[in-house]
């Protein structure tokens, strides 16, 4: 059996401040996503569980911070991280935001633990944000959602936060990773140093 090397799971002082970068600069883009959530709501007063096609976007850096720094917690970090600035920051959710980030970043952090942070190709993106929508999907299910129809709308709004996170936070995050590899920003990391196919 083949030994794990464990010095490849120890944090670099590059991984934290670009985990840092990541989880600030997407905490600031909750907060905007938060107010454009509220501005498009009536939008999708026809049938309101549809606006969860839009949750995606809040979690893009739990797996583009497992896709860039590889480490155990990356993933979980910049969720967690991210969910603070936004608290911070003054969205209408408040403190309960933080406890929604750590599980939905949880969720991605199971994603990229499965595969021993060894695999961070499209498959396992993929997987890391339908787990973080589904982390997400829970933790609505009963702390925003309970006063709604079970069939007209929680199911629904779970089904379509977990497709949403798939396709904007799975596939989002890898092809801004491979942008960013592109643009050289991340040498120090073997994501900048791979080719990339999607």
């Amino acid at each position: 059996m083949k030994k794990v090397n464990v010095a490849t799971n120890r944090w670099r002082t590059v991984d934290v401040v670009v985990a840092a970068v990541i989880a600030v600069t997407f905490g600031v883009i909750f907060w905007a996503w938060g107010l454009l959530w509220n501005v498009v709501t009536p939008a999708f007063a026809f049938l309101p569980a549809t606006q969860a096609i839009m949750y995606g976007v809040w979690l893009l850096p739990a797996v583009l911070g497992g896709l860039v720094i590889r480490r155990p917690g990356a993933a979980f970090f910049c969720e967690a991280v991210a969910a603070v600035v936004s608290t911070l920051l003054g969205n209408e959710w408040g403190s309960t935001t933080i406890v929604q980030g750590m599980v939905q970043g949880l969720g991605a952090e199971l994603a990229f633990a499965a595969f021993r942070y060894r695999s961070f190709r499209l498959p396992t993106a993929l997987l890391a944000g339908a787990l973080a929508g589904l982390g997400a999907a829970i933790f609505d299910f009963f702390a925003w959602t309970h006063f709604y129809a079970m069939f007209s709308y929680r199911i629904p709004y779970a089904l379509l936060t977990v497709a949403s996170a798939a396709a904007i936070a799975g596939v989002g995050a890898r092809r801004l990773t491979q942008a960013l590899a592109k643009t050289g920003v991340l040498d120090r990391f073997p994501a900048g140093r791979e080719r990339f196919t999607i």
